[in-house]
């Protein structure tokens, strides 16, 4: 599958790197590095197009092409991660133009993407036949029935997925192996948090991870989760490790 990014933010970065897998990507336990990642899959070789768009856009953007470069790449799967709400806007002709198949445009900055043009933007893209999702935030994107999503999900992407070993006798976290990983690559920092504490702790020890990675999910309160879409994510990686420990959600 050839993916394609368009992105302004240090969340793109994050998430491209971890589809690379870089050997300097992750720092974040930085002497303390066990080099855990190394066994992780590259899939820098189905990127074929990056461009990120700059930081100093005007406010209101009159005509959005003059921003977008003119030879776009072609795709399967565009990725558009925290563009201008103008260039947002455009999306489905960006898409067309690289003749993507299938659009993810994840909400992690609700001013970015407010749900009335998301759906604007959805529905011009369906209307074209471009299959599209919108998950808020990225972690939360699943499988969808939709061929190209779903194979960028199991390419080990999206709402995180782990298989986690207790021992019964010392009450501990003994086996904690990542699955599906969240896009920005956390999952792999939370799980190494987790291994071998007390299973007592476990929310206040993936509370801390998620923050410490960090995320970078906007702590502006969202109006459809009604809540802030960083508190969402961290909802989420704790359902998971609940789903996976047996744990009684709360």
């Amino acid at each position: 599958m050839r993916i394609s990014f368009y992105y302004n933010s240090e969340f793109g970065k994050k998430v491209i790197g971890n589809i690379v897998n870089s050997s300097t990507f992750c720092t974040s336990c930085g002497d303390l590095c066990d080099h855990c990642r190394e066994l992780k899959i590259s899939h820098a070789d189905s990127i074929v197009d990056l461009y990120e768009f700059p930081d100093d856009l005007p406010e209101f953007i009159d005509d959005p092409f003059d921003h977008i470069p003119k030879n776009v790449g072609e795709c399967d799967l565009l990725i558009a991660m925290d563009l201008h709400p103008d260039i947002f806007s455009v999306l489905p002709e960006i898409a067309a133009n690289a003749k993507a198949k299938a659009v993810i445009a994840p909400v992690e900055v609700p001013k970015l993407a407010p749900a009335g043009l998301v759906q604007q933007v959805k529905e011009k893209l369906e209307s074209a036949g471009i299959d599209c999702e919108f998950p808020k935030p990225f972690c939360s994107l699943t499988k969808t029935g939709k061929a190209l999503i779903d194979e960028f999900v199991d390419m080990g992407f999206g709402r995180p997925l782990l298989k986690i070993e207790i021992d019964p006798d010392r009450r501990i976290f003994s086996h904690v192996q990542v699955l599906r990983d969240a896009p920005c690559g956390s999952t792999w920092y939370v799980a190494k948090k987790l291994r071998w504490t007390d299973i007592d702790d476990y929310k206040e020890i993936v509370s801390g991870a998620h923050h410490a990675y960090p995320c970078t999910a906007s702590m502006d309160k969202d109006t459809q989760l009604k809540d802030t879409i960083l508190h969402e994510a961290g909802y989420i990686i704790r359902g998971s490790v609940e789903e996976a420990s047996g744990f009684k959600k709360e």
